[in-house]
């Protein structure tokens, strides 16, 4: 018998998500407000439903991939109130990267509704949600993780249990904090190696051999034209964007004064990303962050 999904947000992230779900043989039925999105992932065999309570009837699963808490409250809670009518046997799985305080509420309601639910943040960007390579950082019930590996093994190629509800959104954060510190100081060493006159591919080739190896250098090098197919060398689109990295960062900024953690790195990496979001490239892909260095 065929799994039935149903899918909201299928934006950079959620859509290529949701047609490794169709090309796994599973029914995906799917809602975003978005019309040209919504038209795009029916090109893709995704069956388009006209509101969110359409796309949950006679469901196995939900996944949801949504920007922030209040698209997520919304949803299940306040306005569409979706839990209302969410069958029993319906396993809810959220992606969104929100605040740990925002996930236990969710979480909690679906509990005190007899539902079962678990957040499950992904690392990987799109190109891991292209090629089904994510991984799913999850907080919930056990139980629920081991039933959620049935679809999540269809996007991703890791599928961890951080915890309980929280748990999940509190790995992501220091995850998403880690990358930007990172990927500023690629881009900031790559800079330096050309205005001194290096080559960036040679530069990279060196380091991606050496101490300074790491993800953003070896994955997702921010020079234009070293790799050909990242964000970098498309005029930085098509990926993670900058206010998107700004909301993460003031996330792990939050979880850090709640529980009187220091975070320097972090901290300066916000306010970097912050001023290049107000400087007009919040629509960016985050590795833009190169162009911060890169003389006018």
């Amino acid at each position: 018998m065929t799994r039935s999904v149903a899918f909201f947000g299928l934006g950079h992230m959620g859509a290529p998500m949701s047609f490794n779900l169709v090309k796994a043989g599973f029914q995906v039925k799917g809602y975003d407000p978005v019309a040209e999105l919504l038209h795009n992932a029916g090109e893709h065999g995704v069956e388009k439903c006209a509101t969110p309570h359409q796309a949950i009837v006679d469901t196995d699963f939900i996944v949801s991939m949504l920007p922030h808490d209040r698209a997520v409250e919304s949803l299940y809670l306040d306005e569409e109130k979706l839990l209302e009518q969410i069958s029993a046997r319906t396993l809810i799985i959220d992606c969104s990267t929100i605040s740990a305080k925002s996930s236990k509420r969710l979480l909690a309601a679906a509990r005190d509704k007899r539902l079962h639910a678990i957040e499950a943040p992904v690392s990987g960007g799109v190109a891991g949600a292209v090629a089904a390579t994510l991984s799913f950082m999850c907080g919930g019930n056990h139980e629920d993780v081991e039933r959620a590996r049935e679809i999540l093994q269809h996007m991703g190629a890791n599928v961890f249990h951080a915890g309980p509800a929280g748990s999940g959104q509190t790995a992501k954060i220091c995850n998403n904090m880690l990358l930007a510190i990172h990927m500023i100081g690629t881009a900031e060493a790559l800079q330096l190696g050309v205005d001194n006159g290096l080559d960036p591919k040679v530069l990279s080739e060196i380091m991606s051999k050496s101490s300074g190896a790491n993800w953003s250098l070896q994955k997702y090098n921010p020079y234009p034209g070293v790799m050909a197919e990242v964000p970098a060398s498309k005029e930085y689109t098509g990926g993670f964007m900058v206010k998107l990295m700004c909301k993460d960062l003031g996330l792990a900024q939050q979880a850090a004064s709640d529980s009187r953690s220091y975070t320097p790195l972090g901290s300066l990496a916000r306010n970097l990303y912050g001023l290049h979001d107000l400087a007009g490239n919040q629509e960016l892909d985050f590795s833009s962050i190169q162009r911060l260095f890169q003389k006018s």
